[in-house]
């Protein structure tokens, strides 16, 4: 009994230390400010819109006060999204500064330290960083100080040590541009929109720094929690002609973005109505799809 209670104890000991040592990198010292004027916070806020909506936008209270991140295994702990809203008490952008948040969007490292996975654009222009930065210290009514919590994030045991292993933060990039071809940019809205987070296998094999190199890669199959606990699989979205996307026209394309319907179903969440896209940068998706190698992948929408 007393081998089996010293084993245990040592085991317990080696996961508090990886989980010390995978968990906590260094931040950043810059004294970066944002450039902030009208134009910026109206890119930012389609910005913020498309990319960050999906996880801290509260759709009850229309303000960005966070939710509950429903498909972290339970075993692994419980995990809310960050209130982004003004709130000296509970908002996350009040307590860091520009270069906090610049920092943790490209690396995925947090202001204490920690590896925060789910918030990682290693490969996000430095004018798109500025431009949600902006935003987020506007002050639209999205952003209104709000003290409600969708609540504490709290992880098992279990759940720190899979986020020891898994804790790899992006090395910071500057310098990155937005690019002006079309399908060089529908590259880039795929990979900092996310829609590759959602169509591809599974959450685990995420790249963020090649986002191609990501397991089924836009092939779909991933299963999501709805809000009621029903299931819902992520659909392959490749120009495969029988079981993705290969014969959907442009205009096909846009109305599934944009508002939702595709040519033979209604969309239904988590896929959002990507509103703040701008028609010309749905086209450029498009393209980009379009030239990619055809998966046949079929998923089943339940």
């Amino acid at each position: 009994m007393e081998n089996k209670g010293l084993i245990a104890s040592s085991l317990i000991l080696a996961g508090v230390i990886i989980i010390g040592c995978k968990t906590h990198f260094d931040t950043t010292t810059s004294d970066y400010k944002a450039v902030v004027n009208s134009q910026n916070v109206e890119h930012g806020k389609a910005l913020t819109f498309t990319i960050c909506a999906g996880c801290h936008y509260n759709h009850e209270a229309k303000k960005f006060t966070g939710n509950p991140i429903l498909d972290v295994p339970g075993i692994a702990g419980k995990v809310y999204s960050a209130n982004l809203t003004h709130s000296a008490s509970h908002g996350m952008t009040a307590k860091y500064s520009d270069a906090q948040i610049r920092y943790l969007l490209k690396t995925g490292v947090a202001k204490d330290g920690r590896f925060l996975a789910y918030m990682l654009r290693p490969n996000m222009a430095d004018e798109d960083v500025n431009d949600i930065i902006a935003f987020l210290r506007s002050d639209d009514p999205a952003l209104a100080a709000s003290d409600r919590s969708a609540g504490q994030t709290h992880y098992t045991l279990i759940g720190k040590a899979y986020n020891g292993f898994e804790a790899n933060p992006a090395p910071y990039r500057s310098n990155v541009k937005r690019p002006t071809d079309p399908v060089a940019l529908g590259r880039y809205l795929v990979d900092n929109v996310g829609c590759y987070h959602c169509h591809s296998k599974s959450l685990r094999s995420i790249n963020s720094i090649n986002p191609e190199q990501t397991k089924g890669y836009l092939a779909g199959g991933i299963k999501f929690k709805s809000e009621n606990g029903a299931g819902i699989t992520a659909s392959n979205i490749t120009p495969d002609k029988n079981t993705g996307i290969g014969n959907y026209s442009k205009e096909d394309f846009l109305k599934a973005v944009k508002h939702g319907r595709a040519p033979n179903r209604t969309l239904r969440p988590p896929m959002d109505k990507f509103e703040y896209l701008t028609d010309r940068e749905v086209d450029a998706i498009y393209a980009y799809i379009m030239t990619l190698t055809p998966k046949n992948n079929p998923v089943k929408h339940i």
